[in-house]
């Protein structure tokens, strides 16, 4: 009789652990994982620079800790100003800064997007306020830095949930269940993350800094997510203009024309970003959506950089000496940089141009192999990465706002490019958002641009000035000249 006596306790202690364990599936559940709809923005430039492109799920960091972090660890960063010292834009009216999106996955969360690298900051005199320009390089970011800041944060010994609940606790109130939360696993868990990126990045160390408006694109994405070995190559590059991709049928995407396919360009740069596959799928089942707000995120970031055109020159243009110009570029520029040119959009050998091979070398046969099967028998599988041998001929849309000049930004105006090599600065500051409307490119010199700005050394490896010799010998009038018609492109 006594299994008969005590079986109803049995079944209530074994409904109650059920509950529980439900109770306890759905807390964490709701406080890690549930995934809110991301902000939805009616702009697609404003989807651009605040939109989501899924890198908040894996790589994106607590939006509170984020938020405070430049409060407790002023003397990580370069200057005052917070992130706004790593040359991080902030534009009126909007929450988080350009190239930032905040997104909840349990808790809010900061991840990355494509503004981070493609938006730029721009005076044309000394007191205008800086206007963001959408899709522009960011020669202003230093994403390295901002890397580094968070990485370094984690490592110092006053990263406590004791001294961050008190910093959050000045501008939002959290809960008791979310002071818990954040005390016993958030906190603990984004210093462990943070600890680990910074462990993954050690080889950083000892190679060149990418600077303000540079980043090695492609090493973090060998390294950490392709797992290639570890070599000592360089990756460093200039941001690139994210323009008119819809004029530029059979063009080759990135500096040495690594992928032919915009929309596996588009899709790998998210993933590289750190968006998962998870994400992916789903974003990517909507790829063809018509219902607007239903539309897939990196569709919407295709499409716009697709029809996107460039501003226009801002300051006054000599029509007639750019009417000169116009035939010396014919001459001596338009086989590579004219859309109806042989070489426009191609890759064009490094023996012949002649500048630094760095970066190409970075990117072996086995990465781009590896690439191409990382996501093999997904309906969004890669198959056009590849390896070159050189450059490409890039379209010259906005040329006035990409200074500084070559696929290593070692060139800081394209007056100095029409040079020759040995007479270009040798060291610069790279980072000032002030326009030199007469050598055409940012202001480079001076206090501003070093308060402004980090050091280019040419130097240094990765960093050569060398080669791109054309125009360099043409006479003094002919560089003038061709120097006006280029501020009209």
């Amino acid at each position: 009789m006594t299994p008969l006596i005590r079986w109803p306790w049995v079944r209530r202690l074994l409904i109650a652990l059920v509950v529980l364990g439900l109770g306890g599936g759905l807390f964490t559940y709701e406080s890690f994982f549930r995934e809110a709809p991301a902000p939805y923005f009616e702009s697609d430039e404003d989807h651009f620079l605040f939109g989501s492109v899924g890198t908040e799920a894996a790589e994106g960091v607590p939006y509170w800790i984020w938020l405070v972090l430049p409060r407790l660890f002023p003397d990580l960063l370069s200057g005052p100003g917070g992130y706004a010292s790593l040359g991080v834009l902030a534009k009126p009216g909007y929450e988080m800064p350009v190239g930032l999106s905040r997104v909840t996955i349990g808790f809010p969360r900061v991840g990355i997007n494509c503004a981070m690298c493609h938006a730029a900051s721009v005076r044309l005199r000394p007191d205008d306020v800086p206007t963001i320009v959408a899709a522009a390089p960011s020669h202003q970011t230093a994403p390295q830095a901002y890397l580094r800041f968070l990485m370094e944060a984690a490592a110092d010994p006053r990263f406590t949930a004791g001294n961050i609940l008190g910093e959050i606790a000045k501008n939002h109130r959290l809960s008791f269940a979310e002071r818990l939360l954040y005390r016993v696993a958030i906190i603990p868990g984004t210093r462990r993350a943070l600890l680990r990126l910074r462990e993954e990045s050690a080889w950083m160390h000892g190679r060149t800094e990418w600077g303000r408006g540079r980043i090695d694109p492609f090493n973090p994405v060998k390294f950490r997510m392709l797992r290639q070995p570890v070599d000592d190559t360089i990756g460093n590059s200039d941001m690139v203009p994210l323009w008119n991709f819809s004029a530029h049928t059979g063009y080759a995407y990135h500096w040495d024309g690594l992928n032919t396919d915009l929309r596996e360009v588009v899709m790998s740069s998210a993933i590289g970003d750190g968006a998962n596959m998870t994400w992916v799928d789903r974003d990517y089942a909507r790829w063809d959506a018509t219902d607007r707000r239903e539309r897939s995120s990196l569709r919407r970031v295709m499409d716009y950089i697709s029809g996107l055109r460039p501003p226009k020159y801002p300051f006054p243009i000599d029509e007639r000496l750019a009417g000169d110009g116009a035939a010396v570029f014919s001459r001596e520029c338009a086989a590579c940089h004219a859309p109806a040119g042989a070489r426009f959009g191609q890759v064009v050998p490094v023996s012949d141009v002649g500048t630094d091979r760095h970066r190409l070398d970075m990117w072996t046969k086995g990465s781009a192999a590896a690439y191409n099967a990382y996501a093999a028998g997904r309906e969004w599988a890669f198959s056009r990465f590849r390896t070159t041998e050189g450059y490409v001929a890039v379209s010259l849309d906005g040329l006035w706002l990409r200074g500084p000049y070559l696929h290593n930004g070692s060139v800081p105006s394209l007056a100095d490019l029409l040079e020759p090599p040995d007479k270009r600065p040798a060291r610069f500051w790279r980072g000032n958002d002030l326009i030199d409307p007469n050598r055409v490119g940012f202001v480079s010199e001076g206090d501003e641009a070093q308060r402004a700005g980090t050091l280019y050394d040419t130097s240094l490896p990765g960093n050569s000035n060398a080669g791109h010799s054309y125009g360099t010998v043409l006479p003094s009038e002919q560089k003038r000249a061709l120097l006006e018609y280029l501020k009209t492109l």
